[in-house]
């Protein structure tokens, strides 16, 4: 029995009205950038991901026929506009399928910067649909809850199911992630660079729309499958000699677009070239380590789980890094008991 099906849990939050889920934020190895539709958010090319343990996010979602409207708290603090708007588009899909017709109280943590580019929408609308179709009353399946997960953000239909995940283009019933590999299949470590905590000008969802604008989208889309292969193969044979060079082409070839797109986004700064160039001097010096960029000047350093108190101390070295989060695969996106719940602040 998966973390996802929890019987128990999931009639008591029925029962309730009430749930409470936490989800890992993921790093892609093949990137999403662009959609064929934006409003289902359908990707325009495959991905492909890992589930970060140690970062997560914590939503309780509570049903309460007292309440005048949908309400949002995001790390203490309430929230309207856009971002409560994407929260009840999601939660209205719900209700449409469960037949509950109650405004929601929403409330989320997270225990890492939200909005830099570390996946935060991912690990949030990834808890929200957990949390908010228990309280709903939905059955636990875990392809309608990746579903409901990317109608709030694309990349958080990767954060439902376990370990290493692959996303697909499809239909709206066809475009679900599902798990390749579960967390112990592979002893990866993920050291995120921080060299900056703001928050982004342009979202990823402000982004995607802009990818066909760039001349140089036509074709990333066109490679993207075959790069998933290589990199699918490599990460199941835990060769991380062959999937480090396909995750960092990806990388460069989604920011390209991205500084190509009208208008450009510029997401890197000093330190992320910083980083880049480092890498490639530590694996000169005998590290295997590889990196990776999502929608932000963060950087992912990815090496095996025992080289990285290694990569650690290097990357903390080079000026501009502010710190170092470490993460390892992670497991799906799952309710919390009563008592477990992590919603302070």
């Amino acid at each position: 029995m998966t973390q996802l099906a929890q019987p128990d849990l999931w009639a008591k939050a029925a029962q309730q009205q009430c749930a409470t889920a936490l989800a890992h934020p993921n790093i892609a190895f093949i990137k999403y950038w662009g959609n064929t539709n934006h409003q289902l958010r359908l990707p325009a090319n495959p991905s492909l991901s890992m589930n970060m343990a140690g970062l997560h996010t914590v939503t309780r979602v509570e049903f309460d026929p007292a309440l005048p409207a949908d309400t949002l708290e995001i790390n203490g603090v309430p929230a309207t506009g856009p971002g409560l708007e994407r929260v009840s588009a999601v939660l209205n899909l719900i209700r449409a399928e469960a037949g509950v017709a109650a405004p929601a109280r929403v409330v989320s943590r997270s225990n890492f910067p939200v909005g830099s580019g570390i996946a935060s929408s991912a690990a949030a609308f990834a808890a929200l649909a957990v949390a908010g179709a228990a309280a709903a009353g939905l059955p636990p399946v875990e392809a309608r809850l990746s579903r409901l997960a990317r109608r709030g953000s694309g990349s958080a239909s990767r954060s439902v199911p376990s370990g290493f995940c692959e996303w697909q283009p499809g239909d709206d019933d066809g475009s679900v992630a599902f798990s390749i590999a579960p967390p112990e299949h592979w002893a990866l470590a993920d050291l995120v660079a921080v060299v900056s905590r703001e928050h982004k000008a342009v979202g990823s969802s402000g982004g995607h729309p802009l990818a066909d604008t760039s001349s140089l989208q036509t074709a990333r889309v066109a490679g993207a499958a075959e790069r998933l292969r290589r990199c699918k193969e490599a990460l199941l044979a835990r060769d991380i000699s062959a999937m480090g060079p396909v995750i960092e082409e990806d990388a460069v070839i989604m920011h390209g677009v991205m500084m190509s797109s009208r208008p450009p986004l510029f997401y890197w700064l000093p330190a992320t070239m910083a980083l880049i160039q480092a890498t490639a001097r530590w694996r000169a010096e005998g590290l295997e380590v590889y990196f990776t960029i999502d929608a932000g000047p963060n950087v992912h350093l990815i090496c095996p789980a025992e080289q990285a108190a290694d990569v650690e101390a290097k990357a903390r070295k080079i000026a501009g890094v502010r710190d170092v989060l470490k993460s390892a695969p992670g497991g799906p996106a799952h309710l919390l008991a009563p008592g477990d719940e992590f919603l302070h602040p």
